[in-house]
């Protein structure tokens, strides 16, 4: 324990143990079971030996598939699986592997082996297992499982880092993964996207930077400013940490964004990087980025400038160059072009541009065309028969269903209609369950349309019968159950995309099941979906209306994909629309392990349809079904040319495990490896490149043979439609501006957190501000001394009620008893607040400041007052006086008196009180007056205003406002006692009213 040992290529320390009771035993008892899912259901293997020599239990093993939705009867089991088995023991083990069975099918297991399964006197025992969860099903039996946290996987250290971005990942909408390779690397990895994350890992390793290579990450899925920061600033640390001889280099890279905002997740790297600025000069750090999408090329402004404060090299490229490009130039494997030939990438307004229709690949300086791989073996052709997928999923006319209120996505499919020049929107409907039917307003091109939401599907379908797709924005959480609603109306729709990422697998494979039994097509899940040029596109496909006509996918070309990847289907149709004519159609199956249609279902139906010249494949990382296509091309079954290209190979040379950012990514066998898929395709004869980093250029070779030898004819280009883009993103793009309607000084909610006068919230709670503090910023925007604070709060308590018979408290406590609402009870009482009840402070603030500025003697002021026939605001009581003085106004005046550096206009109030109780003991500085004086004295004593802001501060009635934020205590008190109390209707009573009747 605790020392170094070597297991096969992988070192590391043995630190965590599971100790159990030693169970007596002969070999014969020992027995071998294993349980495994697959996409047609579960498999149980079982064995008559067990234990370490058990040898190939592949080959050696008895097997029992069980189908989808099913459980395995003990007969079939004995049947089966327990040949080898004594009789006397038959029924004991076969009753233990159906339970074992109901438990794994029932808690989300996935894989499950017991080795050796031990059999005493009927008793059973685990001596060792091993097990894997589907964690997606966490919220279905998350505490079924009880399952503590797992160690590392032997060999690799756990780094707090990791701790702290798993803790972030979970707390956010977001996916930020952090796995440490090597912690004294030279080759630190900032990727967005998932399918992007392994392929970058992937280069650096094809490239020669296995050893030199330090993380494997991604932050995809929209993160906000804040989480990229830290993400941003967690991964910079470490990279800082120990200095490398030779430096060190930095490559934050990703695809063409579908819908994040790259400008924004930008912000927060910058922010990182500035907080480093020191370490990485000292670190000798080069940086290199590329990345494209939504509002790109102000990112890339952004991090542009980033590069000049920093003194640091920075090497910035968008969407004109290869996405893996970048990865040569860090390794010094390629020269980095000149500023100049990268200026296109960065330029200003290029939704006003002209269109650029005659876009080239742009080769890295000094690399070849690679030599294809060719060695297809010619097999007989034959037609796929009794096949699920339909050969054509969608056309011009094609219309849908959107599932969830995706307004964004939905103004993008329409925008991407127009851009085809559709006569009619593809999206006929929304289905929102969460909300009644009603009418949204969006934009069919330069026309403002309705489009209908519908609580019901049932409505939908009824009043669209010819819709036959349904692309379903459902949460991971709801995407089972309204799937299998949707596949209800199998007659109707006859494909489904599910975008939602973490279905439970057995969830998706029942889903799966019925769709096939239906005839009815998934795309998904945890897909962003696909797209046909010209005919029709699913929700955020494509991205921005600036990558549709970039990538030329408003008319079909002659090249058709399929990718798991979403993000990288974005990337596939820029590769594609630089060295080809441009996509026919494109798909992302997902990258959930058990996607509803396969790889080989669409290269069928490209292979089948007339249209398509050449077929490109992008498979992953574990799973078997890129064979499926390697035995097509060997049959015959497939005849086209197939250019292909497995992502994960860097998995090869990992010695432990690092599960990547697809659930499906994770090899389970040597053949799901993406090296042994890559071989096998390019022995049958796919055209195979490579590294990731020279597919476009082998699309490229391929595409112009077949035109070389009169296989495909290019597609006439044509310029788009002009199509507006929304203001909301324009203005976002800065491409325009407009006067805004309100203005406001106070708060800000737009960013990470609430600013309240510019204050964050968690500053207000850190410093205590109080209720007081929050008024402060909120009316005055600005911070006051704290007695100011303080005495704020002292106001609101002895202002908060005044009893029930107040005419505020009456007017509540009447409007409660009537039955309505806390709301308009309270705002029945403020009504009432004037200069006859509550709302005297402003017009005593300025009747005593008014006279004690202009220089009159409290005697002055009272015969002046007098003579003209009106009342000192602030003077009087019903029922205090002098002898019975108010002992509010005590409170205030002792504390004011105590803490503010002054009280001029208090103390002229009080000798304006000497002279007016001298005629009636009653006519006392009152609560309001005491209140108005001393916060005018606040206002001009604690050095937080100018005279100028004071005298505004009390013209606009800031002074009343205290009265109404305290008394809206007392009544919103009132109301509560009447509703505990069940008070009913109150009617006046008739002896309490004068009648005076005219005669």
């Amino acid at each position: 324990m605790g020392k170094e040992i070597q297991i096969e290529q992988c070192c590391g320390e043995l630190n965590t143990f599971i100790i159990e009771p030693f169970v007596a035993h002969n070999q014969a008892d020992e027995y071998y079971v294993c349980i495994y899912s697959t996409k047609e259901g579960d498999t149980i293997y079982f064995y008559e030996e067990g234990g370490v020599d058990v040898g190939d239990v592949d080959v050696k093993a008895h097997k029992l598939n069980v189908v989808i939705g099913s459980y395995p009867t003990t007969e079939q089991i004995k049947t089966t699986l327990l040949q080898g088995v004594p009789d006397a023991r038959k029924t004991v083990v076969a009753e233990f592997v159906s339970k074992l069975f109901r438990v794994y099918s029932d808690l989300y297991f996935t894989y499950l082996e017991i080795n050796p399964l031990v059999v005493v006197d009927n008793q059973m025992y685990v001596l060792d297992m091993a097990a894997k969860l589907d964690d997606t099903a966490d919220y279905l039996c998350g505490d079924k499982w009880k399952v503590s946290d797992f160690p590392a996987p032997f060999g690799r250290k756990s780094w707090p880092e990791e701790e702290y971005i798993k803790d972030l990942d979970e707390k956010s909408g977001a996916s930020l993964k952090l796995t440490i390779i090597n912690p004294e690397g030279r080759v630190w990895l900032m990727v967005a996207g998932g399918g992007a994350s392994v392929i970058f890992s992937d280069t650096v390793c094809d490239l020669g930077g296995a050893k030199e290579i330090a993380n494997y990450g991604e932050y995809s899925g929209a993160p906000s400013e804040s989480q990229t920061y830290e993400y941003a600033k967690t991964i910079l640390g470490l990279m800082t940490r120990k200095p490398h001889e030779k430096g060190k280099c930095l490559i934050i890279g990703g695809g063409i964004a579908n819908f994040t905002n790259v400008a924004s997740t930008f912000k927060g790297i910058v922010r990182a990087l500035t907080d480093f600025k020191q370490q990485l000069i000292n670190n000798k750090v080069s940086i290199f980025v590329r990345r494209g999408g939504p509002n790109f090329q102000e990112g890339l402004k952004v991090m542009k400038n980033c590069g000049d404060m920093l003194e640091v090299p920075m090497h910035v490229f968008g969407p004109e160059i290869h996405m893996t490009a970048i990865v040569g130039m860090a390794l010094g494997k390629t020269p980095i072009p000149n500023e100049s030939e990268n200026s296109s990438g960065i330029k200003d307004n290029f939704l006003f541009g002209k269109h650029d229709l005659d876009r080239r690949s742009a080769d890295s300086p000094g690399q070849k065309e690679p030599t294809l791989k060719r060695a297809r073996v010619e097999g007989k052709g034959k037609e796929r028969r009794n096949h699920a997928v339909q050969f054509d999923l969608y056309n011009k006319d094609t219309t849908c269903f959107v599932y969830g209120l995706q307004i964004r996505a939905v103004q993008g499919m329409l925008d991407f209609d127009c851009s085809c020049r559709r006569d009619k929107p593809s999206v006929a409907g929304i289905i929102n369950p969460f909300s009644s039917n009603h009418n949204i307003r969006l934009y069919f091109g330069h026309k403002e349309i309705s489009l209908p939401v519908y609580k019901s599907m049932a409505d939908a379908v009824k009043t669209h019968p010819d819709v036959t797709v349904m692309i379903s924005f459902a949460s991971l959480r709801s995407a089972y159950t309204s799937t299998l609603e949707t596949l209800s109306y199998s007659d109707n729709i006859k494909v489904i995309a599910i975008i939602a990422e973490g279905i439970p697998e057995n969830l998706t494979k029942k889903i799966n099941k019925l769709a096939k039994e239906k005839n009815v097509s998934i795309i998904g899940p945890a897909t962003v979906g696909g797209v046909k040029p010209g005919c029709f596109k699913i929700g955020n496909t494509g991205g921005m209306l600036d990558n549709i006509l970039n990538s030329k996918l408003y008319r079909p070309g002659s090249v058709a994909y399929v990718s798991r990847s979403g993000g990288m289907s974005n990337e596939l149709n820029n590769i594609i629309s630089l060295n080809t004519d441009g996509v026919y159609e494109g798909v992302a199956i997902g990258g959930d392990r058990y996607p509803g249609t396969t790889f080989m279902d669409h290269v069928w139906r490209y292979n089948a349809n007339p249209a398509v010249k050449m077929i490109v494949v992008l498979g992953e990382v574990g799973g078997v079904e890129e064979y499926e296509i390697v035995s097509a091309i060997k049959s015959g079954e497939i005849t086209k040319e197939v250019v292909a290209w497995c992502i994960g190979t860097c998995g090869d040379y990992f010695s432990t495990e690092v599960q990547f950012g697809h659930a499906g990514s994770s090899a389970n066998s040597t053949s799901e490896t993406a090296s042994a898929k890559n071989q096998a395709l390019s022995n049958i004869g796919a055209h195979v490149p490579e590294s990731f980093d020279d597919l476009g250029k082998t699309i490229r070779k391929v595409y112009r043979e077949m035109v070389e030898t009169g296989q495909i004819t290019p597609v006439p280009d044509v310029p788009p439609p002009q199509v507006p883009i929304d203001f909301k993103w324009a203005q976002e793009l800065g491409l325009v501006r407009k006067q805004t309607s309100f203005i406001s000084g106070i708060c800000d909610e737009r960013g990470e957190e609430l600013l309240y006068a510019g204050v964050p919230m968690s500053d207000v709670i850190k410093e205590n501000l109080g209720v007081g503090g929050v008024i402060s910023l909120l009316w005055f925007q600005r911070r006051m001394p704290e007695f100011a604070y303080k005495f704020i709060e002292l106001c609101l308590i002895v202002t908060a009620d005044h009893g029930p018979a107040v005419s505020g408290a009456h007017n509540t406590i009447v409007t409660a008893r009537a039955g309505k609402d806390l709301v308009s009870s309270l705002t029945s009482g403020l009504l009432t607040i004037g200069d006859r009840f509550g709302g005297a402070l402003d017009e005593s603030a300025r009747q005593f400041s008014k006279a004690f500025n202009t220089g009159k003697t409290p005697l002055e002021f009272v015969n002046e007052m007098r003579n003209s026939h009106q009342y000192i605001q602030g003077i009087g009581h019903r029922v205090k006086s002098l002898n019975n003085p108010d002992q509010r106004v005590t409170a205030l005046a002792t504390y004011a008196q105590a803490n503010f550096p002054a009280t001029p206009l208090f103390d002229y109030a009080r000798k304006v009180e000497k002279i007016t109780t001298s005629k009636k003991p009653n006519l006392i500085l009152n609560v309001d007056g005491c209140i108005a004086t001393l916060f005018v004295d606040l206002l001009y004593q604690s050095g937080s205003f100018s005279h100028e802001e004071a005298r505004d501060l009390i013209d606009i009635g800031c002074l009343n406002a205290l009265f109404v934020a305290g008394r809206s205590i007392g009544f919103i008190g009132h109301y509560l006692d009447q509703k505990r109390l069940k008070q009913g209707l109150y009617r006046h009573p008739w002896d309490d009213i004068a009648y005076m009747m005219p005669k």
